[in-house]
């Protein structure tokens, strides 16, 4: 029987599986990872933390399945993208790396959207200061030696294929958050290097995401009981491979992404630009596959982050005080963005607020109106997509915050479309990543492979309730309006 590995370098974690042929798990392992804030809106990496990371996961992996990885056919990679990892003539890191959280370079962003809509349609949206190429006009005005010393640069992933395999590559998915990819013809594109003024032989090649991208070394495949030589798949951006994990490949197929940070996405069959709004029109995982998708910066970590605020507290158990007090919209609101935001807003200085507290405020109210604020903000997602003419009838729902029926029931009602919760759904980007690994193999129909995996409960809208939310809605975009030029000062 055949097995194959994905890998999901995330933000917080590194999550490893070990997937057979039948999509049945043979095993898991989950690395923590933390980043650094050395300064305001900035948001780093080391990314040696990141090979660490994956050498702890294979050790852990061969203790507990030396079978599975000995059968281990073929690996596929996916990782948080926009990050900017420079690396020197010895493929060293010349610096942390900065993630797509980092709001640096916002000014930089400001000038590059000046080029004009053509080349924010040609990316695929404006650039945005969470994008790798103005990180990079950032580096040259404030780290010009940082960036003087940089041969190469890769995303998160591709640094791990590189210690994996020896190869430097990337695919389209992941290279369309560079803001530097030509998103219709899948390479890069001309004018967006020219105008970051960075040398096109640090660009790595562009492989697409189910196809090889190098193949182990024996080094590797000695320390971990893999065999020598297997194909590692390019891979992908991680939401696209969640994509992938969820047969979300075909064109109008939706769904929720609810982890760290949040996504409302929608495959489609070609490039279809609306840059107007701050809809992502990006290059999907697998070939002749695009996406349009609403990004924000702050999903499940907001409840995380209140979980914390709370003194560390339990989060199933916050979860549950919540539910068991909901009787409606809450009495506060929260703006959830601890961040900064991306779409609909652009807006790296945004800030969480809680606002209405009173005296008699209790920790289930505070819980509720986080969950409250981040289904607010896939309305606006919602609406952002509509404006570029998409609109979503269904849509699954995955990451670490579907877990809960109650904030999936919160999201259902807001966004009004059922969501569909999938057996196994969090183990998200790392299975989609198995999945490209087995068609690098060159064998199975991806027609057969990229399917939807069996739905565990689909949870319906409620429809008074979201009658119930309209003016909560309505209240929640006032408050951020009002407040959006205090978070500029």
């Amino acid at each position: 029987m055949a097995c194959f590995l994905g890998i999901d370098l995330g933000t917080s974690a590194l999550k490893a599986l070990i997937v057979d042929d039948r999509e049945a798990v043979r095993a898991e392992a989950e690395e923590k990872l933390a980043a650094e804030h050395p300064a305001p809106l900035a948001s780093e990496q080391d990314p040696a933390s990141w090979w660490r990371a994956v050498e702890a996961a294979l050790a852990r992996l061969h203790a507990a399945a030396p079978a599975a990885m000995a059968e281990v056919a073929a690996i596929g990679l996916s990782g948080q993208m926009h990050a900017t990892v420079l690396l020197d003539d010895h493929d060293r890191p010349v610096r942390p790396a900065m993630l797509w959280n980092d709001g640096r370079a916002h000014a930089e962003a400001e000038d590059l959207k000046r080029l004009g809509t053509d080349l924010a349609a040609e990316l695929g949206v404006p650039a945005l200061a969470g994008f790798t190429a103005p990180k990079l006009l950032w580096l040259a005005q404030h780290e010009p030696a940082a960036l003087a010393r940089a041969r190469a640069l890769l995303l998160p992933k591709d640094l791990i294929r590189l210690h994996l395999t020896g190869v430097r590559a990337t695919d389209p998915s992941d290279a369309a958050g560079t803001w530097l990819l030509d998103e219709a013809r899948r390479s890069w594109s001309a004018r967006a290097v020219a105008a970051v003024g960075i040398d096109p032989a640090m660009l790595p090649p562009i492989v697409e995401g189910s196809a090889p991208a190098g193949t182990l070394r024996a080094e590797i495949a000695r320390r971990f009981g893999l065999r020598a030589g297997i194909v590692v798949a390019a891979g992908g951006g991680d939401t696209m491979v969640g994509g992938v994990g969820i047969g979300a490949v075909e064109d109008g197929r939706a769904f929720v992404g609810l982890s760290t940070s949040a996504q409302l996405f929608v495959a489609a069959d070609a490039h279809r630009p609306a840059p107007a709004r701050l809809v992502h029109a990006f290059c999907h995982a697998v070939p002749g596959r695009w996406c349009q998708m609403a990004a924000m910066l702050n999903g499940a970590g907001v409840l995380a982050a209140v979980a914390h605020l709370l003194g560390d507290a339990d989060i199933p158990t916050l979860l549950a005080e919540a539910e068991a007090r909901f009787a409606g919209p809450g009495r506060l609101l929260v703006l959830p963005y601890l961040s900064g935001e991306r779409t609909p807003h652009d807006d790296p200085y945004a800030r969480g607020v809680v606002f209405g507290l009173t005296p008699d405020t209790s920790r289930a109210e505070l819980v509720l109106a986080a969950l409250e604020g981040v289904a607010f903000s896939f309305a606006d997602a919602r609406d952002a997509l509509a404006v570029g003419g998409t609109r979503i009838a269904s849509a699954g729902i995955v990451g670490g915050g579907a877990r809960s029926a109650f904030w999936t029931r919160l999201i259902a009602s807001v966004l009004g479309v059922p969501l569909r919760v999938y057996a196994g759904g969090a183990r998200g980007p790392a299975f989609g990543a198995a999945r490209l690994a087995r068609l690098a193999l060159g064998v199975d129909d991806p027609a057969t492979v990229l399917v939807e995996p069996p739905v565990q409960r689909v949870i319906e809208p409620d429809a008074a309730l979201a009658d119930a939310y309209a003016p909560r809605i309505e209240a929640f975009r006032r408050l951020y309006a009002a407040l959006r030029p205090e978070f500029a000062r």
